[in-house]
């Protein structure tokens, strides 16, 4: 005689095979391999010169710290961090034992928040500046997997273990093809030391940026370990013309440029009706410069009339400003009501107007990023997310299949038991 329990058992064993042979095959099976985790050292600065009190009234170093307890506290989950310091041991003046003055910290992986800290806590500013030995290490302590790499670099000076240029080194990490970027931050730069921290940041693709305060460095490295977590394409390096006829034609992406003071410079994008544009620059202030500038992005057709402007002003208190702005093409239709596919050039207008001290040099322009995206307007958003949700449909289908068929079995084996049991 069938029981209740064996009924029960018998009716789940069905639905789960239902389900299984409804459902499509898992993302494990067909699906690409899961994307490793990204890598992040920064590289602290701990020599001598770090003592100087000059950033909110405090030493560099205590800045520093500061801004790192408050970096650990949010990096992202996904992450793996570590930590390299260079200066932080040898205070003699034995040269060819200071250049050799770095070491890891904090081993790159799952972060401790707590022993990261703990680490940190104990660097006092002590020797020598060997910036080439300390990036060659990061990059040792990074691999060559497959994981993007960034490394940032903060310091207040620039290398003191010449021959070897930190530069070229640079140079050399980005030849391997491992996919490390290198940004550089400058605690109150000189000129020399700007000089070089934007060309070690140039020829990885990476950013340079100087520093004058506390929040400005931890608001900064927090915005590279969040850029690592998600990253953006590689940055390609462009050209922008004088006006729009010569600009150069981009495609969604990431783009540098250097524009100099009060400069205007046109780029060139082609969109579709239906189709929208979204652009955003950033102009970063890489030397010494005067209060109260602003950056303008400009939209406008070829022939001169300004479709949309986004703009932004700043007065000092950051080295960075940015801006950005979004123009739908509307659907084009003619008189019987059919689409034309007619491509639009849109010229975009990136203009500053920052001024500087008469001793500061204007020259080479300052780096801007420029960033380009053409998604489908509103008039597609239905038919993206009904894509998007290709395989939501597959499992809702799936259940309630499996759902309307244990129903009819479900009924099939109540109508028999009592059947069963009328018989008896």
């Amino acid at each position: 005689m069938i029981t209740r329990k064996r009924l029960a058992t018998g009716v789940c064993a069905l639905l789960v095979a239902l389900t299984a042979a409804l459902l499509p095959a898992s993302a494990s099976a067909d699906g690409p391999a899961a994307k490793e985790s990204p890598k992040v050292e920064l590289v602290l600065d701990v020599s001598g010169s770090m003592r100087a009190k000059d950033i909110d009234g405090k030493s560099r170093m205590s800045a520093a710290k500061q801004a790192f307890n408050e970096v650990l506290d949010a990096v992202p989950e996904e992450v793996r961090l570590g930590i390299r310091t260079l200066g932080a041991d040898y205070p003699g003046n034995d040269r060819k034992r200071g250049c050799k003055d770095t070491r890891q910290l904090y081993p790159v992986g799952p972060l401790d928040r707590t022993e990261a800290k703990a680490a940190v806590a104990t660097l006092a500013p002590t020797g020598w500046t060997p910036i080439g030995p300390a990036l060659l290490g990061a990059a040792d302590d990074l691999g060559e997997d497959g994981a993007t790499k960034r490394i940032v670099l903060i310091t207040d000076g620039e290398d003191t273990c010449a021959p070897l240029d930190p530069c070229q080194v640079a140079r050399e990490i980005a030849a391997k093809g491992i996919h490390l970027v290198i940004d550089t931050l400058g605690l109150v730069p000189d000129a020399k030391t700007r000089q070089q921290l934007t060309c070690i940041a140039e020829a990885t693709g990476g950013t340079y940026t100087s520093v004058h305060r506390t929040d400005e460095l931890s608001r900064r490295v927090r915005q590279l370990v969040d850029r690592a977590a998600d990253p953006v394409v590689t940055p390609v390096a462009t050209e922008g013309a004088g006006r729009c006829a010569d600009a150069p034609r981009l495609t969604p992406g990431l783009y540098t440029d250097r524009e100099a003071f009060g400069e205007h410079r046109w780029y060139k994008v082609d969109l579709l009706p239906g189709q929208e544009l979204r652009a955003s620059v950033s102009v970063s202030a890489d030397r010494a410069v005067n209060d109260d500038y602003g950056v303008l992005l400009r939209a406008v057709t070829r022939h001169g009339r300004e479709i949309v402007r986004g703009s932004e002003a700043g007065d000092g208190r950051t080295d960075v400003i940015s801006t950005g702005l979004r123009y739908p093409k509307p659907e084009a239709q003619d008189a019987d009501g059919d689409d034309k596919p007619a491509a639009e050039t849109v010229c975009l207008q990136v203009s500053n107007s920052f001024s500087a001290p008469p001793a500061v040099k204007t020259t080479p322009g300052m780096p801007i990023e420029l960033t380009v995206d053409v998604v489908d307007g509103p008039a597609s958003a239905s038919d993206v997310a009904s894509f998007g949700l290709g395989r939501g449909w597959w499992l809702l289908g799936a259940l309630v299949l499996a759902g309307f068929l244990a129903g009819l079995i479900w009924g099939w084996l109540s109508r028999w038991r009592v059947a069963v049991w009328r018989t008896h």
